[in-house]
């Protein structure tokens, strides 16, 4: 296994021996009526405003797209598209690097906030399942932090071979929430600590070692390789880590805004036992994996 450090994010990279012959050389009923419209499972639909996404997760994925992108491999000048782009903060990373972006996502209210902060990206409602942009019309195709919360992973990411080329780039990653390193870990360990009764997110597609290269592969994707990006956020109180817990954004916003009162202060007292005294280091371990439109082999 190698391993290279990009500024202060590590990734691992571990070749599929299997895929490397011919290797390249160069909520509530209405919020679930409209998810499953959108393709989306109904219980991730992230109906919140760009703004609670950005408090929630931002801190983290805005620090996760630098190594990300570095794992994908994405060059300056070639065009991607941001798969589930959310607000944003995959391609503000691409668009540093001098990458064309496009972008798609099934939230109104992300898409209102990409085309705000992105006036030149050609931004589209759609999941991706079901991808609004011509075949083979990018050089890359990514999704950060996108496949865990798909209908149907291995639709979604043929979806990405689709629309790149046929020697473009297919790439993803998902936080390692079976192995507790997402930055959403302390919070399911509390939960798990009061016996809550509710499970977490460690059914959701991806987030097991392996799962994530095993849906590209399914998906048709070849030549696939498996990593790991990181991230590492500082918190300088403990109200500041737990505040966007309660704007209720994902599976675990929502969960906490089921509870009742007396659950929901025991949660947050178990969370703040939990990451001890601040200020206090949040790692994050997200599983990534990369390969190629598998078109390219019959060209």
């Amino acid at each position: 296994m190698a391993h290279w450090l990009f500024g202060a994010a590590i990734f691992h990279r571990v070749a599929d021996a299997s895929n490397r012959a011919g290797r390249r050389s160069h909520g509530d009923d209405s919020q679930s009526d409209r998810a499953a419209a959108l393709g989306l499972r109904p219980d991730v639909a992230f109906d919140v405003s760009a703004e609670s996404y950005d408090a929630f997760m931002g801190r983290y994925s805005s620090l996760l797209a630098a190594p990300f992108t570095d794992f994908a491999q994405v060059e300056s000048g070639s065009k991607v598209v941001d798969v589930g782009c959310g607000p944003g903060a995959l391609t503000a990373e691409l668009l540093r690097r001098g990458v064309r972006v496009a972008a798609a996502d099934p939230s109104e209210q992300f898409v209102a906030a990409m085309r705000d902060r992105f006036p030149d990206v050609d931004v589209r409602l759609a999941p991706a399942e079901r991808l609004p942009f011509a075949d083979g019309g990018f050089d890359a195709a990514l999704a950060q932090l996108v496949v865990h919360f798909m209908r149907d992973p291995v639709a979604g990411i043929r979806e990405m071979a689709r629309v790149t080329r046929p020697d473009g780039t297919v790439a993803a990653c998902t936080w390692d929430i079976a192995g507790r390193r997402s930055p959403l870990s302390p919070f399911w360990t509390a939960v798990a600590r009061l016996d809550l009764g509710e499970p977490g997110e460690r059914g959701l597609h991806g987030v097991r070692e392996g799962q994530l290269a095993e849906l590209f592969e399914a998906a048709g994707v070849a030549e696939v390789e498996a990593g790991e990006v990181s991230v590492s956020v500082e918190h300088a109180t403990f109200d500041e880590w737990w505040h966007p817990f309660t704007l209720g954004v994902g599976p675990a916003g929502a969960y906490f805004q089921r509870l009742p009162p007396d659950q929901a202060e025991a949660l947050k007292e178990e969370a703040r036992a939990v990451l001890g005294g601040p200020p206090f280091r949040v790692p994050a371990v997200a599983w990534a994996a990369r390969g190629y439109n598998s078109a390219r082999l019959a060209a």
